[in-house]
């Protein structure tokens, strides 16, 4: 029999949005709350929600989060009786675990013997086997050959695609176990990776399961992640539309094997058994996550469970009751990344400044049968930097239907105000209401069958057409901001045959405007294709209303700055900046320089000077929000200058490598 507990105060091991959701369970529970926080999360929102914060002085992961003895320590001095991991950092982390029952905590999580069996991939692929549970054999790495490719190298300690490359050439295979143990290392403290044989196709079917300390085990029905980027997952829905358009036993085998495999290790807690299926219904093993799941909202809001609640009561040594839970009506969560999909899924950092999702219903919790749920780990001027992933917040819908959870979602994100960053909030959208999406067939080749950029291209908000908006807006302002009247001041000038001209950036594409006012009528130079003839119907400094082709449409236009331009209408938002009329030559990068495309740290330089590459090979690799960004020669050419060192920590647009073009070092 299991010794009852009474938790009075909770330590959340963690940071942002994790940190804030276990916040609001314990909330509502009476329980007490104690975050930590490192030194680049000191005005974040998670620590200051919590009764008391200690802070973890330093900026990286291995400096702060990842210290399981400066977090048990801070529990100790803050009074808390509980520590509860979150997702990542030491969540799945066994000695973490032993420290803490070691301390005198409750650990609110999995025995430490269940995260080590589940933990080694390795060793969890042969307990899996054992049980009766469809497994990938395990693949030596120095014994791989070019009939077993492509395969998949893995981190053993982690998942959220961490320390996970794709390999399809046995050459390439050293320097991807290089750069995956890497990763790994920097993101769990642990190092080692395995292989085993990549599917190229499938869908990401997940069973959340939660046990008791008596041996009951529910299997609390599954969730697809099949969108996935960089093996790490995008979109999340409940139920899986696979096992939905299968049907027949495809369901009730999956929960029996995720039953199964907690049941082997002797589970207890929350945990999710991932699988890959395919449209047959086969499916295999994949690895257990010993923790709650980034996605855990889309199965309470088509359960109506507390997850987070349920650990609480299980680790307080309460048993599971009733019936196992199952599930109704449909929920999609999607996970709103500070990146740019378009330009190979860069990161971004920033201010940011407003965050508004509209149509919230409810925030950490289960929403009303119609509703969107919002878990956000930041808050209106919140800084986004680089030494964590770029995860924003997740917009999760829950509706009687999948297509009216598809729409609803999408319509949230649509219309959602995010000003300050680039985000992948238009490839959510495109991906929501893709044909493939809709129909419930895509897979985990998604993004490999449909280019993001081509996705944005046809999503939100034109550039070329907000860059007009904010042309006008801009012109407004310079009037109304005016002390006196006069063609200047006004910004439009009365001479009918001069053209005005205002020129802003959108990424990395500049947008020149030029346009003239004629008896009240808007005149374009040039009128971008696909746009319509346009009609100004009013221009102030915030609004803007135009009239295309007999249809009128609203735009709000904010400013940021100096120069960041957000202009907003029901076809999305678009981001821009000016640009001076003349650019100062002092600022000019030389010709074929390599710049910093975001702020990192250099943790691999893979050329000297005077080196010859050829075009795509890589010259040295950046690592930005725990994840390692190689840059890449744009042509054959030379090393000419090598300005950074290992290890140095640089800034966006900083110069990294002058590259001399083949054509110039044959002069």
């Amino acid at each position: 029999m299991t010794e009852s507990l009474f938790i009075t105060s909770v330590l959340v091991a963690n940071r942002g949005e994790i940190a804030r959701r276990v916040f609001a369970t314990c909330r509502r529970r009476g329980i007490g709350t104690v975050a930590v926080y490192s030194d680049a999360d000191a005005a974040s929102p998670h620590f200051a929600e919590a009764d008391c914060a200690v802070r973890l002085p330093g900026l990286s992961p291995a400096d702060t989060y990842l210290r399981g003895d400066l977090v048990i320590d801070a529990a100790r001095r803050a009074g808390a009786d509980a520590i509860h991991p979150g997702y990542g950092f030491l969540s799945e982390n066994a000695d973490f675990a032993r420290q803490v029952q070691a301390a005198g905590l409750t650990w609110i999580g999995p025995d430490p013997a269940a995260i080590a069996a589940m933990g080694s991939k390795v060793e969890s692929k042969q307990l899996m086997k054992d049980a009766g549970v469809p497994v990938l054999e395990r693949l030596d790495p120095a014994t791989v050959t070019e009939r077993e490719l492509p395969v998949l190298v893995k981190a053993s300690a982690g998942g959220g695609g961490r320390g996970m490359r794709i390999v399809r050439t046995v050459a390439s295979l050293p320097d991807a176990i290089e750069s995956a143990s890497r990763e790994a290392a920097s993101a769990f403290g642990d190092p080692t990776v395995f292989c085993e044989r990549y599917l190229e196709s499938g869908h990401h079917v997940e069973v959340q399961v939660m046990a008791d300390a008596y041996g009951t085990v529910w299997a609390i029905g599954e969730r697809e992640c099949s969108l996935q980027r960089r093996h790490q997952k995008v979109i999340e829905e409940a139920p899986s539309p696979l096992v939905e358009r299968i049907g027949g036993d495809l369901r009730s085998r999956l929960l029996g094997a995720a039953r199964n495999a907690a049941a082997a290790v002797s589970y207890r807690g929350a945990g999710t058994v991932e699988f890959l299926a395919d449209d047959d219904g086969g499916f295999f093993f994949l690895e257990m996550n010993t923790r709650l799941q980034v996605e855990h909202p889309v199965t309470e809001c088509v359960t109506g469970l507390d997850l987070v609640g349920l650990q609480l009561d299980i680790a307080s040594g309460a048993p599971l009751e009733g019936p196992e839970p199952t599930m109704s009506g449909h929920s999609i969560e999607a996970r709103l990344y500070a990146e740019d999909p378009a330009h190979d899924w860069r990161p971004t950092s920033g201010t940011l400044h407003l965050i508004d999702i509209p149509g919230v219903t409810a925030r950490f919790t289960v929403p009303p049968m119609h509703g969107i749920r919002l878990d956000s780990g930041v808050e209106d001027g919140s800084e986004v930097g680089v030494s964590y992933d770029p995860m924003l917040a997740k917009v999760i819908s829950r509706a009687p239907t999948r297509e009216q959870a598809a729409r609803e979602l999408a319509a949230a994100l649509r219309h959602a105000s995010l000003h300050g960053m680039t985000t992948n909030r238009d490839l959510l959208v495109a991906s929501l209401l893709h044909p493939d999406f809709m129909a419930g067939t895509a897979d985990t080749r998604f993004y490999g069958r449909h280019d993001p950029a081509t996705l944005v291209a046809g999503a939100g908000l034109d550039p070329r057409l907000a860059a007009v908006v904010a042309a006008l807006a801009d012109a407004a302002d310079d009037r109304a901001k005016a002390t006196v009247l006069g063609p200047v001041a006004t910004g439009f000038r009365n001479v009918p045959a001069v053209f005005q001209e205002r020129t802003y950036a959108a990424a990395d594409d500049e947008l020149p405007v030029r346009y003239r006012l004629r008896r009240g009528v808007l005149e374009l130079a040039t009128t971008p294709e696909g746009i319509g003839e346009l009609s100004l119907l009013s221009a102030e400094p915030g609004r803007v209303i135009l009239q295309a082709d007999g249809v009128r449409r609203s735009y709000s236009v904010h400013r940021v700055g100096a120069h960041e331009r957000i202009v907003e209408s029901p076809a999305g938002t678009c981001t821009l900046h000016t640009v001076a009329r003349f650019v100062d030559p002092s600022a000019q990068t030389p010709a074929g320089a390599l710049v910093a495309a975001m702020p990192g740290s250099v943790v691999r330089i893979g050329v000297d000077q005077g080196d010859r590459v050829e075009a795509g090979q890589p010259l040295l690799w950046l690592e930005a929000m725990k994840m390692e960004h190689a840059v890449l020669a744009p042509t054959a050419g030379t090393v000419a200058e090598l300005l950074v060192l290992l290890g140095q920590q640089v800034e966006q647009g900083t110069v990294l490598v002058v590259l001399l073009e083949e054509e110039e070092t044959r002069d």
